[in-house]
């Protein structure tokens, strides 16, 4: 569905990625890791057509997503990031109507009752029906994250792109998060996710697209690209994986003895 080639990455002047070339597949759940600075989010947006591409090339079913307008790339790539954006006097329903733009053209501002559908299927998948006329800005971090996902589900993309999702939020609340999203692949959809723990995306992903200082370091099946030894490359402190009775692989800092 992706293809990225000879893929270059510049900010201020200086190279951040260089010459990366992979696919992402339709319907898999890629998990994207590096340490705080790596790239992450500069190459997220730039496979979602958010960001001018230097050198290289993104395709989106061999159509160059550079050239594409953004109301066809939206209908394609909803992308949710962790920004903190709040949408002031805004309800819930009103920010995941949001999502419709891209559905309409730009003379079009009356809802239709695809759309009503659309909002109401997102809200319920996101379990935030109750919160439909609630301000946005009255709900927690969870909450809101949540609304985004909607926003993004109500596009009816068949990918979707999030920039650390689970950022700022508990542990159980993270998981919901990721446990969604797990969904939305087994449903068919395609997710690329930035995270943070290395155990969120041996829990979820199937793929792990894995960034060091310069470029790929590994985009391998889950269980190849956690590797102790790979992630110490890419985090640069020790590592160990471990596999516990269940048959699930974790993976801590390893501390002094």
């Amino acid at each position: 569905m992706i293809a990225v080639r000879d893929l270059d990455l510049s900010v201020a002047g200086q190279t951040l990625l260089a010459n990366m070339s992979f696919d992402i597949r339709n319907g898999e759940f890629v998990g994207m890791l590096g340490r705080n600075g790596v790239g992450k989010t500069t190459l997220l947006r730039t496979l979602a057509g958010l960001r001018p591409i230097e050198r290289g090339s993104v395709l989106l079913d061999s159509r160059n997503i550079a050239a594409l307008a953004p109301a066809d790339r939206s209908r394609e790539i909803a992308f949710v990031t962790s920004d903190d954006v709040f949408a002031d006097r805004l309800t819930v329903r009103e920010v995941v109507a949001a999502g419709r733009y891209p559905h309409h053209r730009w003379w079009q501002w009356t809802q239709e009752p695809r759309d009503a559908e659309a909002i109401a299927r997102a809200l319920s998948v996101v379990e935030l029906q109750q919160f439909a006329n609630r301000e946005f800005t009255t709900l927690s971090s969870g909450e809101r994250q949540r609304v985004w996902i909607a926003l993004a589900l109500a596009q009816e993309a068949p990918i979707l792109f999030l920039d650390e999702p689970t950022t700022h939020l508990d542990l159980r609340v993270a998981q919901q998060i990721l446990k969604l999203l797990r969904a939305q692949v087994e449903g068919g959809k395609t997710v690329v996710c930035v995270l943070h723990d290395p155990n969120d995306a041996a829990a979820y992903a199937d793929r792990v697209l894995l960034l060091a200082d310069g470029g790929i370091l590994a985009f391998e099946e889950r269980e190849r690209a956690l590797s102790a030894e790979l992630l110490e490359l890419a985090y640069q402190v020790p590592m160990e994986a471990v596999t516990t009775a269940s048959g699930a692989t974790r993976i801590f800092p390893r501390h002094p003895a």
